[in-house]
């Protein structure tokens, strides 16, 4: 039926009351206004300031969803997906108000199917709950963002993680979704062949959408066999510049790692005070290997010998489970660490990609750009990918310091895209690189307005994120 006379984005204070009215009577204790959750389910992990939803819905089933998406649509109010909130844009705002939908409830593993290597979820579930349900398949999924995310906010920012080099990211392990569309319908993109040309590609049409064409209610994986052996390590460099043309060379020779890491000497230094390490501080590469114990063993000589020629100390490196996940505890820990370099002061995490034969160039001006004004800005990448982050350590309730650190990101951005790469590898837009789009893809950018008007024509998904309507 709908609200008249409210325009695209503004915030409709009369289909907010009926919707909430409506939703309270529906599902009593599972819908929440207080100030205090509803702040949970706004931004809050990095700078980009918090916009609270007007209540929050727990939602347990495909039934609660589409009973959600009838009612947004019925009084023209936002529905904002939400996972575990670990997003970096501001992703999981309410600029214009509306309902968070909670999906930690709709966490079920669905259906594995051992033979065919793929698994269907619904969106609540997490990548680390995931791998423990399917630890005795002797499958995994193999998507390592760093943050314990669930699956459905991975699909939906197209994340991707340590593992890509050699697994991929979401766009390329996801084989099909469910999504509750806009006419209040469930809708399924895809079946579970590993390849198919029918029709257009709805699921990678959703895959990175950031919950603004629809929401998802279940999601189909590509699984791997869990590696017959893993051995880790890593080494040091004179310059970041030698560091990154030995993953340039590594990927080059196809030597087939599974994750090599980048740190700067800073955010080397920060973890052996944050993790309790005692690593050279000095750029790092940190890397796996994934296969049997002989190929494991030939694959880190092979590097090892490409760290040599390209100046490193020396490759360390073991297959001890404990010695592995000591090192990696402290990459994932790396947000903490960059923090605990300026107590009291906040870390902006923004990222960039370009192609991996301009990695050094871009990291290295990048440093430069660092030194230059000041900052306090380690780096850490995914550097098989030409992927790298950098997280400013700031005061951002200091105008002067949030300025510069704009003002770095933008000129981030600008090097990334002068050198045909993007302005997020991972992160996705949101509504913190929103600016930055129209610079990468032009055009481009009205084909996607033109697609999220025809799905969601009363911009009740998700609004006001990656582009703005009008």
């Amino acid at each position: 039926m709908g609200i008249s006379g409210i325009r695209l984005g503004e915030r409709n204070e009369e289909g907010l009351k009926s919707a909430t009215s409506v939703l309270k009577q529906m599902y009593g204790e599972r819908f929440q206004t207080g100030q205090a959750i509803r702040a949970q389910h706004a931004h809050t992990t990095t700078w980009v300031p918090p916009q609270l939803p007007d209540g929050v819905l727990f939602v347990e089933s495909k039934d609660d969803v589409l009973s959600a998406v009838r009612i947004a649509s019925e009084y023209r109010v936002p529905l904002i997906p939400f996972g575990t909130g670990s997003s970096l844009e501001g992703q999981v705002n309410a600029p214009s108000g509306g309902f968070s939908l909670d999906f930690s409830r709709m966490n079920r593993l669905l259906e594995v199917n051992v033979e065919d290597l793929d698994c269907t979820v619904e969106p609540g579930i997490t990548r680390e709950e995931l791998n423990v349900q399917l630890r005795d398949t002797g499958l995994f999924f193999p998507i390592d963002p760093g943050a314990n995310a669930s699956i459905g906010g991975m699909t939906a920012t197209r994340a991707s993680g340590t593992n890509a080099v050699r697994y991929g990211t979401m766009k390329d392990n996801v084989l099909a979704v469910t999504a509750v569309t806009s006419d209040g319908e469930e809708i399924r993109t895809a079946r579970r062949a590993r390849k198919s040309s029918a029709g257009y590609d709805l699921t990678r049409l959703f895959v990175g959408s950031e919950g603004s064409l629809g929401v998802l209610t279940s999601i189909t994986l590509r699984l791997q066999g869990i590696p017959e052996q893993i051995a880790g390590g890593y080494c040091s460099f004179p310059t970041v510049r030698e560091a990154c043309e030995a993953v340039i060379m590594t990927i080059q020779l196809g030597i087939p790692v599974a994750r090599i890491e980048l740190m700067n000497a800073l955010q080397v230094r920060a973890c052996n005070v944050y993790s309790g390490l005692s690593l050279p501080e000095a750029p790092s590469l940190f890397l796996e290997f994934h296969g049997s114990p002989a190929s494991v063993k030939l694959q880190s000589e092979a590097f090892g010998e490409v760290a040599t020629e390209n100046g490193a100390s020396g490759f360390v490196w073991s297959t001890n489970p404990e010695e592995r996940a000591r090192i990696w505890k402290a990459r994932h820990d790396v947000y903490w660490s960059a923090k605990a370099l300026r107590p009291g002061a906040n870390a902006i995490a923004t990222d960039v990609c370009v192609p991996i034969s301009r990695l050094a160039e871009c990291v290295s001006a990048t440093e430069a750009d660092i030194d230059a004004h000041g900052l306090i800005a380690p780096i850490v990448g995914h550097a098989g990918d030409g992927n790298f982050h950098v997280s400013l350590v700031i005061d951002d309730q200091d105008p002067v310091e949030v300025a510069g650190a704009e003002a770095f990101i933008a000129r981030l951005n600008a090097r990334a895209l002068e050198m045909d790469g993007t302005c997020t590898g991972e992160h996705g837009i949101g509504q913190g690189k929103q600016e930055f789009l129209e610079g990468e893809l032009g055009g481009s950018v009205e084909i996607m307005r033109r697609i999220k008007r025809s799905l969601d024509p009363l911009n009740i998904f998700n609004p006001g994120k990656i582009f703005a309507l009008d």
